[in-house]
């Protein structure tokens, strides 16, 4: 029961309202990172990655999560149709680059085929105005490893080599799930690459 209640708690703070998240038109903060490709650290840079086409930047509450878990395993399965469309992409979370070289390189999850990035002090997230949320002391992921920090709320975005954003999918606002945001960034960076042809 009080599992239950812990869930249901986390739920509806994670579709309580956000306070604007950047919108369609408005320019993408860049930034520069730690990440991990294939359990491999490395620094992310959004303006590099830029460089070879749009990029869709996916926030999520952390690594070994029920709804994050979902979320990277249907971008792994999906990135040779993002590659396709000459898109790539970049997951932004609060976890520590630790946690990320597991989760990148879990066959399970993002299974190497693309990077996830730390957000440890949380300013990337503020950068894009995403709200964040607090955790019951002791909240345990899906392997059973107590989560040790805040989360950011769902959203992804879509930014142009021009670095602007062309696309906001919320979790809060739009009510769409993990796997939804996979499948409209897809469409979306599809319908890119058949305007640029």
């Amino acid at each position: 029961m009080k599992r239950l209640m812990t869930v249901l708690m986390l739920s509806a703070a994670m579709i309580a309202p956000a306070y604007a998240a950047l919108k369609k038109g408005d320019v993408a903060p860049a930034f520069t990172t730690k990440a991990s490709l294939a359990g491999k650290e490395f620094q992310f840079s959004l303006k590099d990655a830029l460089k070879k086409g749009p990029v869709v930047v996916y926030f999520y509450p952390s690594a070994y999560t029920g709804g994050c878990n979902i979320e990277a395993h249907t971008f792994s399965e999906n990135k040779e149709k993002f590659d396709a469309a000459g898109a790539s992409i970049i997951g932004v979370s609060r976890d520590s680059i630790q946690r990320l070289n597991q989760f990148s390189a879990d066959p399970e999850y993002c299974a190497g085929k693309f990077a996830v990035a730390s957000d440890l002090d949380g300013k990337i997230a503020d950068s894009y105005n995403l709200s964040k949320m607090n955790l019951p002391a002791g909240f345990k992921d899906t392997r059973g490893v107590v989560v040790d920090h805040e989360f950011t709320e769902r959203t992804t975005f879509v930014v142009t080599p021009d670095m602007k954003v062309v696309a906001t999918l919320s979790s809060a606002d739009d009510k769409i799930n993990p796997a939804q945001h996979v499948e409209q960034s897809l469409a979306i960076v599809q319908q890119l690459a058949k305007a640029k042809h």
